[in-house]
């Protein structure tokens, strides 16, 4: 009987610790993922972005064309810094279309203001947005590009899931950046796939045209419940 007693009790703690283990399980769950290393925003002089070969190094008329931007469409640039993208995109939606310059540097919108303002183009929208949150219209934009930026976002994950909010259906979300560790102003495109995928996005496309220096890639996303 001793015996019997003793298995019986020892099969009784086995089941006390399952519990108590099961017990942590949600919070566990619950646990927020650390945050990665970034670069720091960039504040300098705005005008660098502007070399007169960038066109051709990033082929932005190409990542125009994957993005299906065109008369009529509503295009965000996230993180647009001088508004070299901005310009561009404006150009090809037309006055039919918009675009929605991003940043969360005021002089960046101050810039791009002026820059819009002696160039009198007349469909660019600029947003001051928060670090985790685009601030753009609900259901209002078809095509996205974060160029070169993805690295400085301090929350991106949240600021993904944010954007979403504001997408219309079949809406594309380019990113372009050059693999790096976060704080060298780069980080690896695995980390930009998985980071997309907790936030409620598949890829759709890859293509390392940019640049062409074996660094660069441009990933193309789509909302997962977005089946177009």
């Amino acid at each position: 009987m001793e015996g019997v007693y003793l298995r019986l009790r020892h099969l009784l703690q086995r089941i006390s610790s399952a519990l108590i283990l099961l017990s942590f399980l949600p919070g566990l769950a619950q646990t927020p993922q650390p945050h990665r290393q970034t670069s720091t925003p960039y504040t300098g002089d705005l005008s660098i972005f502007d070399r007169s070969d960038r066109d051709k190094l990033l082929q932005v008329e190409r990542v125009m064309d994957i993005l299906d931007i065109h008369s009529g469409s509503n295009v965000a640039d996230i993180g647009a810094g001088s508004g070299w993208f901005t310009v561009r995109a404006a150009k090809r939606a037309g006055e039919q279309g918009a675009v929605y310059a991003e940043d969360i540097n005021p002089e960046a919108i101050r810039y791009i203001d002026a820059r819009v303002q002696k160039a009198g183009i007349h469909n660019v929208h600029t947003v001051l947005g928060a670090p985790d949150d685009p601030k753009l219209p609900a259901g209002s934009i078809d095509s996205v590009l974060i160029l070169k930026t993805y690295h400085e976002i301090a929350d991106p994950v949240r600021l993904l899931e944010n954007l979403r909010k504001s997408l219309r259906p079949g809406a594309r979300v380019g990113i372009i950046d050059r693999n790096g560790n976060g704080e060298d102003h780069g980080i690896q495109k695995d980390v930009v796939e998985q980071e997309a995928a907790r936030a409620g996005y598949r890829l759709n496309n890859q293509y390392d045209f940019v640049k062409g220096d074996n660094e660069d890639y441009f990933l193309v996303f789509q909302a997962k419940e977005d089946r177009r």
